[in-house]
């Protein structure tokens, strides 16, 4: 009898042995398929603008990344580092490359000729419309890697690929639009996002192994970040911060420092190649952590070194001398000069005051509690459950858990601050809520098949909350991208009471007319939000644009706004304008028209031009009226105080 029992224990060993990989196999294979099914969502619902409305770029920005991505392409790269564009900023021009952050163009135009060299007919201005929904993808996918290397879980790191596919965060930087998208499909954060959470994968991963290859690729990734926006420096402080805390807890190993002192040196040398960084990465305030922290570490393990030598092998405590340098760096950061935007994010008062422009932009200014409810839906509530898992002791260090507990806690300050910044906490918001998520669907599914009458109880309604949940994400995040962040801004639409949409075209109009009407010669001045599309769409010479590097120069056509018509026409000749463009509501009820923007106009003027006072003028308010008949709105009221 028992001969014949142990048999059957040996064939029904053998048979688990043998149908094992086979289920091995089809776990991984229905992961890859979630994977690939969650990076066709976020690519899908990108699209919507693609679908309702007409080939038309939606914002600013992008009109100027769209046009800077044709000269690469047909100039080349040599050409376009030296490219002085003198139809903006007239009469001063504009050097594009130092001003510039080239990967997204550049990465544009690498598809572009790959896509020729495999014959593919594909044109730029098609790939300038689906690289935010490509990157999304990416994006997902690094995203699940990441997760995966922070808790070892794959359920985690599909969760996370899942949150941050459509994420309305993330969705209104990347959305398609038929040239770009309603917020910004083709800028700048819709590929630096995923080049951001490549660059903490792959710090992780050198970290936990010691290689010096996961190193050199982190390096190469954080290069390509620094090349395509400038909120590189998020991680050129995040990493370096995130060492010294390691130092402070006594959790620094030879696999950190050594990837840490890889990536500072190779990272740095790669970045100033960059004409848009330079000298900056060795000089600038931003940069000044991560010298500190490299000049930190040789000291703690030159230390180290030096007491094995010893016959006691001890030396005197080096923790004094570590913190005093840190306190020197810190010195030394508040006398240096920080750029306007980085140092309103360390003082909040400082734009307020002494910066107009960068208070001046609706995206620059704190973010409220409702557009953090619409950017993170329910992943709000459960992230700090996964920030509490990240938090909770452990005798063994857990450093990917460290790193996103600390990237969350800067990153949620910081976009408090600035709301354009809520993008770069979407990865971390995810991440943590899949861990929490995760977690309690692996504690609670287990009662649902093994546990107590109580037990299944409780776990079938936890289950089922963390269901819907996942389910009214979905909705939201859906309804987010097809309405909030697919309608263009260049072509005005809306309903009327009879629930018929209306559709007023003013600006391209307006565009058109400069192009037909006007001299290929002639000068527009605008305020500087219609720079970037009066030079692409009209093909005109503008004052100021987008990029608002010359913040006397934007001050002048402030000061030509605000000021009574003859002083107004002395400056519009001073500048060589032959034309003033001027948005004005009135009757569409569009309310971010150029009165709206007059308050602004006049703060920046007074910061230049002592005859300007700013508390002359008064915010203005716009009234309008329904006629209930489906007559157009009828303009009722505007504050006439304002001058």
């Amino acid at each position: 009898m028992s001969r014949e029992s142990t048999t059957n224990s040996r064939i029904s060993h053998s048979t688990f042995l043998e149908t094992l990989p086979l289920k091995n196999c089809c776990l991984s294979l229905l992961k890859l398929i979630t994977l690939g099914l969650i990076c066709a969502l976020a690519f899908a619902c990108r699209t919507f603008s693609v679908a309702r409305y007409e080939s038309v770029m939606h914002e600013f920005d992008p009109w100027f990344n769209y046009r800077a991505a044709q000269f690469l392409s047909k100039e080349g790269l040599y050409c376009f580092f030296n490219w002085f564009d003198s139809e903006s900023w007239y009469p001063l021009g504009r050097n594009i490359g130092s001003t510039i952050y080239p990967g997204l163009m550049s990465t544009t135009v690498f598809i572009h000729r790959i896509c020729r060299f495999l014959y593919i007919p594909i044109d730029v201005k098609t790939l300038c419309v689906f690289m935010g929904p490509i990157f999304s993808s990416l994006t997902s996918f690094a995203t699940y890697l990441l997760a995966k290397e922070i808790t070892r879980k794959s359920s985690t790191g599909l969760f996370a690929a899942f949150f941050i596919s459509i994420v309305p965060a993330y969705v209104s930087r990347s959305v398609a639009g038929t040239v770009t998208l309603c917020i910004g499909s083709y800028d700048n954060e819709a590929v630096a996002i995923c080049a951001l959470i490549a660059v903490i994968y792959l710090y992780l991963k050198a970290a936990n192994s010691g290689s010096i290859g996961w190193t050199v690729a982190c390096s190469f990734a954080y290069f390509y970040m620094a090349a395509s926006w400038g909120g590189y420096v998020f991680l050129t402080n995040l990493i370096p911060l995130y060492t010294f805390g390691l130092l402070c807890i006594g959790k620094l190993n030879k696999r950190v420092y050594t990837s840490y002192s890889i990536f500072y040196v190779l990272g740095t040398l790669l970045i100033i190649q960059l004409p848009t960084v330079g000298f900056l990465a060795i000089k600038s305030a931003e940069h000044l952590l991560s010298h500190g922290v490299f000049i930190t570490l040789q000291i703690h393990f030159l230390a180290n070194y030096l007491a094995s030598l010893l016959p006691n092998k001890t030396l005197p405590n080096s923790k004094p001398l570590i913190l005093a340098i840190f306190a020197i760096l810190l010195i030394c950061a508040s006398k240096m000069k920080w750029s306007g935007r980085n140092l309103s994010l360390l003082n909040p008062l400082h734009a307020f005051k002494d910066n107009p422009i960068v208070t001046a932009v609706a995206e620059h200014q704190s973010t409220p509690w409702s557009s953090y409810f619409l950017s993170f839906h329910i992943l709000l509530l459960l992230m700090p459950v996964g920030f509490f898992i990240c938090c909770k002791g452990k005798a063994k260090a857990n450093y990917g858990k460290l790193l996103i507990a600390l990237y969350a806690v800067l990153s949620i300050y910081f976009c408090g601050l600035m709301s354009r910044l809520v993008i770069v906490a979407a990865p971390a918001v995810c991440v943590m809520a899949a861990m929490a998520v995760s977690k309690l669907l692996r504690a609670f599914s287990k009662n649902l098949f093994t546990g107590s009458k109580v037990d299944f109880d409780l776990s079938l309604f936890v289950t089922a909350i963390l269901g819907l949940s996942c389910y009214f994400y979905l909705i939201h995040s859906t309804w987010a991208a097809a309405e909030a962040y697919s309608a263009p801004s260049i072509v005005i639409s809306g309903s009327n009471q009879q629930g018929q949409r209306v559709t007023v075209d003013d600006f391209r109009e307006a565009y058109r007319w400069l192009s037909l009407n006007t001299n290929s010669n002639a000068k527009v001045l605008a305020w500087w939000d219609y720079g970037y599309q009066i030079a692409t769409l009209s093909n005109r010479t503008v004052i100021v644009d987008g990029n608002t590097w010359n913040a006397t120069h934007i001050g002048l056509v402030g000061k030509a706004m605000a000021s009574d018509e003859a002083t107004a026409h002395r400056v519009c000749r001073a500048l060589g304008a032959d034309y003033v463009l001027v948005v004005f509501g009135a009757v569409t009820g569009y309310s971010d028209d150029d009165l709206n923007k007059l308050v602004w106009m006049a703060r920046i003027a007074s910061s230049f031009f002592p005859d300007i006072d700013a508390s002359d003028y008064k915010d203005t308010t716009v009234y309008f009226r329904k006629i209930v008949d489906g007559r157009h709105d009828e303009f009722i009221d505007v504050q006439a105080e304002l001058l």
